[in-house]
């Protein structure tokens, strides 16, 4: 893998806090992007990720603490021609994750494009048999293939659906391909105007996700006015307290066993964006630890 580089650790945490031996969280990083049709960039996406957690104040005012003193590890970010293929890179993902797994550590993988969700899920479906993956996204991405490619990032849903159950909040695309899918695989949809308009969308959500949860967050389920910055924009998403809402009860109310966040593809003239995924990272971490149930 890639030496470190002076922005390679999540936060520009000191030894004390990024060491393997005291973290409780790991940062994976797959800067993979294969099956990107209209935006592409998500390569990118783990590194601007990092790069911005190091300007970040890592004292969160609604957690009233510094969520960093669990521990982030912080992988060192393979290139992308280390990633190789879509095989080796999911073997790659699986891999790293069993290890965090096995070290009682809580994986969070950052994009990429979205089919990197397939490998940590493959790991933590063994683990949690009965694991639900909340997916944040503006598209539903249930088709069997796309453009020959089962492994698009236009499927990883559907590939996901074959290891373990799935429940999506926040979308307003889809094919028409991808409606017999939902009806007989019975996923639940929440579209972007359910979480919206619905006051009891968030009880409605929790009761259909079971004990373990992985969250998986493709970046265009907020609105493109504040995230800009992705492959695949579509208008009427959500905002930023719409989203954290979500994962701060998700992690109240249920075991969240991983996350990710992915799709970001930066862009060198908006930098927000990127602090965006950052925080994201960061305040997800904190309602899990502090405010959820390994709190």
């Amino acid at each position: 893998m890639s030496g470190p580089s002076p922005t390679s650790n999540f936060g520009l945490l000191p030894p004390e806090l990024s060491s393997w031996e005291k973290s409780k969280a790991v940062i994976i990083s797959a800067p993979f992007e294969d099956s990107t049709t209209y935006g592409r960039g998500a390569v990118n996406g783990p590194r601007a990720i990092i790069e911005a957690s190091a300007n970040m104040e890592l004292y969160d005012m609604e957690l009233g603490l510094e969520p960093c003193h669990i521990g982030i590890h912080t992988l060192a970010c393979p290139t992308e021609d280390e990633m190789g293929s879509t095989g080796s890179m999911l073997a790659y993902l699986e891999k790293q994750t069993e290890r965090a797994l096995e070290a009682g550590k809580l994986p969070i993988v950052l994009g990429g494009e979205h089919t990197v969700t397939i490998g940590p899920v493959r790991a933590l479906s063994k683990k949690y048999p009965l694991m639900t993956v909340l997916s944040l996204d503006a598209h539903s991405d249930l088709r069997e293939e796309y453009e020959g490619n089962i492994h698009s990032h236009a499927c990883v849903m559907r590939r996901v659906l074959d290891m373990c159950s799935v429940v999506e909040a926040g979308v307003r695309s889809m094919a028409a391909e991808e409606r017999p899918v939902i009806e007989e695989r019975k996923v639940p949809i929440f579209t972007a105007s359910d979480v919206l308009a619905d006051a009891s969308f968030l009880d409605k959500l929790t009761s259909l996700l079971s004990e373990n949860v992985f969250i998986s967050i493709d970046v265009d389920v907020f609105d493109p006015g504040i995230m800009p910055s992705t492959g695949t924009p579509e208008p009427g998403g959500l905002g930023w307290y719409d989203v954290l809402k979500i994962v701060s009860t998700v992690a109240r109310e249920r075991n969240v066993v991983g996350y990710d966040v992915v799709e970001l593809s930066p862009m060198s003239s908006n930098k927000a964006p990127d602090f965006l995924a950052a925080r994201l990272v960061y305040k997800t971490m904190g309602f899990i630890f502090h405010g959820g149930r390994k709190g």
